[in-house]
């Protein structure tokens, strides 16, 4: 039986044959430190992390390349945005769609004395800017959305919250892309985004273990660092250095993963972010169609509209757990996907599916249409037991 593998929300899979050769490649002809000696290696280290911070900032326009801290994925990058720049009596507005990476640190923050404002979104997970608007405050300091939901795909309209919030002038905008870098176009001039986090291992197609934050210019003077230790630079200071990238990025780097998320990237640049989209669209409308017939014992989540979502999907069967649903179409048919609650409670709580949550399929590039007939298929055999 061949493996259908439906839970790229969760990481992509395959990955393209490049990312495992610079993989290999650096362990075996390189294998040193960056930044941390002076002999060949090193430096053939220090580059493969700068080409990196180079090619994600084609990607997300960004003009200068050190404005690119390295994380080991979007929530470390998270976590340096909330914990680093909010400070109690500030107020930070949310939507009820936000994963736990933002959900968390928020939840703490609270508790340290930082106001929060949850806006709720509709049941199928869209948010209207004017809402935003209404929750503004005088001590309001932060934005911080989802691009797209891993629970429904539901796009945001971060441009229009970006200009909203470029209005007040002194307002941040944080913006969590763990679902959209690499398959949706993303420029942080155009959209007004201050701070950009995202991972590797999902639409970058880079191994697990990296990701990376954007920084506006000038940001890293009110945002403190999550971690402090050894940079490579200005060692001769035992305080912790303030300049772009070195404050964020204390300890030996992930170097082989850089390796990776350089060559998962170029994969992405030669077939452009558009063209990705353009595949996933196709796969997301060739399901959302033919689940169209089953719409009576089949509840799906989200636009139903594959323009409208990224190529994901989450929907429950009357009468089977998401936990049974899985297990059978893994057995009977395959398919690899993810039950339950996706790490966003509060999403579910929209959707009306907490605390039971719902069977997720993600498509991904690499998905053909045999496999949407698949999937398919496997919903069919439990709606017609």
């Amino acid at each position: 039986m061949k493996t259908v593998y439906l839970d790229n929300a969760a990481t992509s899979f395959p990955k393209p044959d490049d990312v495992l050769s610079a993989m290999i490649n650096y362990q075996q002809t390189i294998g040193a430190s960056p930044g941390r000696s002076g002999h060949g290696r090193s430096i053939d280290a220090g580059r493969i992390v700068y080409e990196t911070r180079e090619i994600l900032s084609r990607l997300f326009r960004i003009g200068d390349p050190l404005r690119i801290v390295l994380t080991k994925n979007s929530t470390e990058a998270l976590n340096i945005v909330l914990k680093g720049a909010l400070k109690p009596g500030d107020h930070v507005i949310t939507s009820s769609m936000e994963h736990n990476s933002v959900m968390r640190p928020l939840r703490w923050l609270e508790s340290q004395g930082v106001e929060l404002s949850l806006i709720p979104c509709s049941p199928r997970g869209e948010l209207d800017p004017g809402d935003i608007r209404q929750c503004l405050r005088h001590n309001t300091k932060m934005v911080i959305l989802t691009h797209a939901s891993n629970v429904t795909g539901t796009i945001m309209p971060i441009e229009a919250i970006g200009s909203l919030v470029k209005e007040k002038g002194d307002i941040l905008f944080c913006v969590d892309a763990a679902q959209t870098a690499g398959v949706v176009p993303i420029d942080v001039q155009k959209t007004a985004i201050d701070l950009l986090a995202f991972t590797g291992h999902k639409s970058l197609f880079g191994p697990q273990g990296t990701g990376g934050l954007y920084i506006r210019k000038g940001l890293e003077k009110i945002i403190d660092p999550l971690m402090t230790g050894g940079t490579g630079s200005r060692s001769e200071f035992e305080a912790q250095p303030d300049f772009m990238p070195d404050k964020y990025e204390s300890g030996t780097p992930n170097t082989i993963g850089c390796a990776g998320l350089y060559a998962g990237v170029s994969f992405v640049l030669e077939r452009t972010v558009e063209s990705i989209r353009t595949v996933e669209e196709k796969l997301m409308a060739r399901f959302l169609s033919q689940m169209a017939d089953m719409a009576g014992p089949v509840k799906i989540y989200g636009p139903n509209d594959a323009f409208k979502q990224t190529a994901v999907v989450s929907f429950n069967i009357d009468g089977i757990s998401a936990s049974d649903a899985a297990l059978h179409f893994e057995d009977h048919y395959g398919i690899l996907c993810r039950p339950g609650l996706h790490c966003a409670p509060s999403a579910h709580r929209t959707l009306g599916t907490f605390p039971g949550g719902a069977i997720r399929f993600s498509f991904g590039y690499f998905n053909t249409n045999q496999d949407v007939d698949t999937a398919v298929e496997a919903v069919r055999s439990l709606v017609i037991r």
